[in-house]
């Protein structure tokens, strides 16, 4: 257990608790606009210097010490010191989930991979019973990941992204919806 809240592991991925020193690997990954384009609107753009630097030591790590935020490095198995991206819970009413994966690693399933643990965790470790998180209607291989995982639009919107405003929706997914599917999952799969 490292920050008060546990690594995360699956067959193709660890997740580690985010720090401070991951600030330079981030750096040198996240300042791409097919990362950037809809994730929040306060992500400045261009990326600066530092940028990583700063939301870590003045934003997440904050948040993560007073209880508000769950912060994990993604790292390939096969290359446990190659960070890939980032993926966030977080307390509020609607945004509780967000996430990030390099390019150069997308299309292969990894980030729902990662979705579905730390799903698991806002869930089971943290006792929550909704996960809410807004997107941009045209941020698909995101809506993709709400898809797989049960969850339902309950609201559009529009709203302002790095990338300008776009049409936004927000997804919302139950503790029972979910442990429901995880349970039928398993079921599944006991009988093949």
């Amino acid at each position: 257990m490292t920050a008060g809240y546990p690594a995360l592991a699956t067959a193709r991925l660890i997740l580690r608790p985010i720090r401070l020193e991951d600030a330079p690997a981030i750096q040198r990954i996240f300042p791409q606009w097919d990362i950037v384009r809809y994730l929040h609107a306060g992500i400045p753009w261009p990326y600066p210097d530092h940028g990583a630097a700063d939301h870590l030591e003045y934003l997440l790590l904050p948040r993560i010490a007073r209880g508000e935020a769950w912060s994990w490095a993604i790292f390939p198995r096969a290359e446990p010191g190659r960070l890939i991206g980032c993926i966030d819970l977080m307390t509020g009413a609607d945004a509780n989930r967000g996430f990030w994966l390099d390019p150069d690693w997308q299309g292969r399933g990894l980030m729902r991979e990662a979705a579905d643990i730390v799903t698991d965790y806002w869930f089971e470790g943290l006792g929550r019973t909704v996960l809410r998180t807004h997107k941009a209607v045209a941020n698909v291989a995101s809506r993709r990941i709400s898809l797989a995982q049960g969850m339902r639009c309950i609201a559009t919107m529009e709203e302002a992204y790095a990338g300008g405003r776009y049409p936004s929706e927000l997804w919302e997914l139950t503790a029972q919806a979910w442990k429901a599917r995880r349970a039928g999952a398993a079921s599944a799969l006991a009988r093949d």
